[in-house]
C-alpha cells in the first residue's frame, strides 16, 4: 500500500484501486447487476463504492478493503449473504453489515442471526437507505445497535 496525499492506493485484482479518506468506503455484495448499479448512484454522492458479485468476493474483499459497511444480499451464487456475513464476522467481529433483500420476510430473521445489524427490504428509496447507513456509521461499534 502506497500512501498519496489523502488518497491510499491498493492493489486488488491486478487493478489499482484509489481509497479517499475523506469518504467512507462502503461494500456492495450483489449479485444483480442493475441493482448493483443503482445502489452505486444512490451512494456515489456521499460515499466511496465498491462492488462484489457474490459472497466469496465480498469476503476477499471486505479483508482487503476494510470498509466501513458491507451491504449484502443474501440469494447469491457461490456464496451466500448469511455465509459471507458469517465469514466476515469471523474475521473482524466489529465489521458493520447491513442485508438489502428481496427477502425480508422470509430471510431477513436468518440474516439477523447471522449478525447483520438491520435489513433493509427491496424496493427501497434512497432516502431510507441513507438515513439507514447513516444510523450504524454514526455509531462506534456493533455494541451500540440497539441504543
Amino acid at each position: 500500500m502506497y500512501s498519496v496525499n489523502s488518497i491510499k492506493v491498493e492493489m486488488l485484482k491486478g487493478e489499482i484501486v484509489m481509497r479517499n479518506r475523506r469518504k467512507k468506503l462502503i461494500l456492495v455484495v450483489e449479485d444483480d447487476i442493475a441493482v448493483s448499479e443503482v445502489l452505486q448512484l444512490m451512494l456515489a454522492d456521499e460515499y466511496q463504492v465498491v462492488t462484489a458479485k457474490n459472497g466469496r468476493e465480498g469476503v476477499m474483499l471486505y479483508k482487503t478493503m476494510k470498509p466501513d459497511l458491507v451491504l449484502m444480499d443474501i440469494a447469491m451464487p457461490e456464496m451466500d449473504g448469511v455465509e459471507a456475513t458469517k465469514e466476515i464476522l469471523k474475521h473482524d467481529p466489529n465489521a458493520k453489515i447491513l442485508a438489502i433483500t428481496a427477502y425480508a420476510k422470509s430471510r431477513g430473521k436468518e440474516m439477523l442471526e447471522a449478525g447483520v445489524l438491520d435489513v433493509i427490504e427491496k424496493p427501497f428509496t434512497k432516502k431510507k437507505l441513507l438515513e439507514t447507513i447513516e444510523k450504524y456509521l454514526n455509531k462506534h461499534g456493533r455494541s451500540q445497535e440497539n441504543s
